[in-house]
């Protein structure tokens, strides 16, 4: 009886980041290897078929002796989503790949121009099943928070918005989520679901600060007018940077506050997309 054959070994991709955005991914694969692809997948909830608009296919050529090399530059269009990475040698298979060295030192130093109107952001990340993905964010416009301050009783954020204009008149917008906030107390104090903040603007920054001791028990969403009434609505996100799930890394401390609707203890977090929220839980009287 033959014995099974054993499981090929997993291929192994580094990978470096550039300031423009785009991604260098070095395959080692030796031996012959015929045409070869990079393949990215994006993930779709419950899709049985990947549709062929959720596929990139990248060319992977020869390099240096054992290495396969693919590039995505920043002019390539990755639609916002997880995107899995995969390999297709001469035989034909798709393998999934796994991180080898990872090199983002250019996106925590990058500043995009948001000449283009939109920015790019790509960072690849191990799973916990330790394979290749590839976490990608297209904002148009974009609305960075780039740093937040903590007091007892609100939020301060300093942030910059990409591909838009900041005017007179620019302000922030708390919208509670629906569904998350306590009976008879949807919103803030006008029950509305959405709290206005004034916003103090220069060219393309911006700073605000979010009093808690109106929040309602629940969870907020934090998001820019740039123009006020006139313009778009922009979320508010951290996405410059080399960090792809922000959740469990980033964390910050909660502040008690005695409110309309009971004491309180509220702060913010980064949810799974990398977008600034508020959590307000009620405390025990």
């Amino acid at each position: 009886m033959t014995p099974p054959a054993a499981p090929a070994a997993p291929l192994r991709a580094d990978c470096i980041g550039d300031s423009a955005g785009g991604l260098t991914f070095d395959v080692a694969a030796r031996g012959r290897t015929g045409a070869a692809l990079l393949v990215l997948r994006r993930r779709v909830p419950d899709a049985v078929d990947v549709a062929a608009a959720d596929t990139v296919s990248l060319p992977l050529a020869p390099a240096v002796e054992g290495r396969l090399r693919a590039a995505l530059p920043s002019s390539v269009s990755l639609p916002e989503g997880r995107w899995d990475a995969y390999a297709r040698l001469a035989d034909g298979r798709p393998r999934r790949l796994v991180p080898g060295v990872t090199d983002l030192r250019s996106l925590a130093e990058r500043t995009p121009s948001g000449l283009l109107g939109h920015v790019a952001v790509r960072i690849p990340y191990a799973t916990r099943q330790g394979n290749l993905t590839v976490r990608s964010w297209l904002r148009a416009p974009h609305a960075e928070a780039v740093d937040l301050r903590l007091a007892s009783g609100g939020l301060t954020v300093r942030g910059r918005v990409y591909g838009t204009q900041l005017v007179p008149g620019a302000d922030a917008e708390l919208r509670a989520r629906p569904g998350d906030t306590e009976d008879g107390a949807a919103g803030g104090v006008d029950g509305s679901g959405v709290r206005r903040v004034d916003v103090a603007a220069e060219r393309t920054e911006f700073v605000f600060t979010v009093p808690y001791d109106g929040l309602a028990p629940g969870l907020w969403d934090l998001w820019l007018r740039p123009a006020g009434d006139s313009g778009p609505v922009v979320r508010l996100a951290r996405l410059l940077d080399d960090i792809a799930d922000k959740n469990p890394v980033l964390t910050f401390p909660r502040a008690r506050v005695r409110t309309p609707y009971g004491p309180v203890e509220a702060g913010p977090y980064y949810t799974r997309d990398n977008d600034l929220s508020l959590a307000v839980a009620p405390l025990e009287a």
